[in-house]
């Protein structure tokens, strides 16, 4: 197998990566605290953005950003986690078919914590909401952990770094298996939509 760098990840893919984990990671830390509260706002609503393009994304991006490209059957699943176990992973220039039902989980818990904050901070439903926000924040928090677990332990296994990966939109593959390009005008949907989501913040 002819196996070398290649451009796998596009641009907006890359962006809309880290700065969902920031909005997260920021919104998660300033959940309990009132004097926070319109930064925690601001950023489930930014978070909500990023989840709204990433959807979008998901149809109309480069080949291994489209969900056709990494949503595959369960077998597929329970195929990849076997041979991960045996230390003998299948090789995926893309997601792999665990990591890509990871992603659908996480943009689900994602939206629907940044649903369900939304409803709270506009006084919609009361403790019913509060449950459900804290509930998907919960476990939108273990599933990152499990992300970054299969992240190192793929990692490991393949001797490549996939968090560089992430950064850098290059993996090893086959030349076949690249993008053409990085698609960084597409870049202006996400920014877009996250000024619309800050000019909104205060007016809400």
């Amino acid at each position: 197998m002819d196996m070398k760098k290649i451009l796998v990840w596009d641009l907006p893919t890359r962006f809309n990566h880290w700065l969902m984990a920031g909005c997260f990671a920021l919104a998660y830390a300033t959940g309990d605290s009132e004097a926070w509260r319109l930064i925690h706002v601001a950023a489930g609503l930014v978070l909500a953005a990023l989840v709204a393009f990433r959807l979008f994304w998901g149809f109309a991006g480069s080949r291994h950003a489209r969900f056709a490209g990494f949503v595959r059957a369960p077998g597929a699943v329970f195929a990849y986690l076997g041979g991960l176990l045996r230390g003998e992973p299948g090789h995926w220039a893309g997601h792999n078919p665990a990591g890509g039902w990871m992603i659908l989980a996480l943009l689900a818990m994602g939206a629907l914590a940044s649903a369900s904050g939304l409803a709270l901070y506009l006084e919609w439903g009361g403790e019913a909401f509060e449950e459900v926000d804290e509930a998907a924040a919960n476990l939108m928090l273990a599933a990152v952990g499990v992300h970054l677990a299969g992240v190192v332990v793929a990692s490991l296994l393949h001797r490549e770094n996939l968090v560089r990966a992430m950064f850098t939109g290059l993996r090893r593959g086959e030349p076949g298996e690249a993008i053409p390009k990085s698609y960084a005008w597409a870049l202006l949907l996400p920014m877009m939509a996250i000024a619309a989501t800050l000019w909104l913040v205060p007016r809400i």
